[in-house]
């Protein structure tokens, strides 16, 4: 366990017969070529030897979230600077190419108490190696009404929030958030975010738990599509797994899909990228 600000954060780590979990085992990682961010540099603010999160995802690449035995250390914000700007400097000098330094990894960033102050100097630090490259934050969106991570948000360039449906029932069974936050509530705190921010969904089917799981309805897509059209972002990001999930039974969806579904977003005027 995680101790931090009097809160107690639970993590999780699988052993490779169950699931195979992807764990990042640095605070820096990559970079990385991503369906989205092209060529990202990672930051992982988060333990490498386990999932932090506040969600659960059936579909997450790390694996489940829950309680494991032992104490998981959060990086600090020295290491994190010297293990970038390491990074940044050996990239700069052997003229590799770089488009994105993305705050990712093992669950949600803005959970780490300093996310803030290392939003900084992340932010320093691109300046001064590669000015030209953009700083993204993925995240689903809880923190996001605390005065001190809107504010750290509102700096960087990609602000890329989690929303999967629009549709309660669907939003628990895909995300299992741990904090009693409704989906209403999460999207009340989006449409407050002073600054630009841009939505992600995750496109799954299949069966969890003996029950059909299908965000890709006509009746799912059309109510995705209304809150977006509410929410405003500055663009959509659509895509769908390409590791193996947490949880069994839950399968990748066609290209073809993603398409009609990209299709029915343009339609209603919102900017979408496709990742299949």
């Amino acid at each position: 366990m995680i101790f931090y600000k009097q809160k107690i954060y639970l993590c999780t780590s699988y052993s490779l017969t169950v699931m195979s979990p992807i764990l990042f085992d640095s605070a820096v990682f990559g970079p990385v070529k991503s369906r989205r961010l092209g060529i990202s540099l990672g930051i992982n603010l988060l333990p490498v030897n386990c999932k932090l999160c506040n969600y659960n995802c059936i579909y997450c690449e790390c694996g489940l979230t829950g309680k494991v035995p032992g104490t998981s250390v959060l990086p600090s914000r020295k290491e994190i600077r010297e293990k970038l700007e390491n990074k940044l400097g050996e990239m700069m000098f052997g003229e590799s190419p770089l488009d994105t330094i993305t705050f990712a990894g093992n669950g949600e960033p803005t959970l780490h108490p300093e996310f803030g102050p290392i939003v900084s100097d992340v932010l320093f630090l691109r300046q001064a190696y590669f000015p030209s490259v953009k700083v993204a934050v993925l995240t689903n969106g809880t923190m996001i009404h605390k005065k001190e991570i809107a504010e750290a948000l509102q700096k960087v360039d990609m602000n890329i929030i989690k929303i999967d449906s629009a549709i309660e029932e669907t939003y628990l069974t895909l995300n299992r958030p741990s904090a009693a936050d409704s989906l209403e509530e999460l999207v009340a705190r989006i449409k407050k975010f002073p600054g630009k921010f841009i939505i992600q969904t995750m496109f799954v089917q299949g069966t969890f738990n003996g029950i059909e799981v299908d965000n890709t309805t006509e009746y799912e897509v059309e109510k995705w599509v209304e809150l977006l059209q509410s929410l405003r972002p500055q663009m959509v990001m659509i895509y769908t797994i390409d590791r193996k999930p947490a949880e069994k039974g839950i399968t990748k969806v066609p290209e073809s899909k993603l398409h009609e579904i990209a299709t029915m977003a343009k339609k209603a005027g919102i900017k979408t990228m496709i990742a299949g």
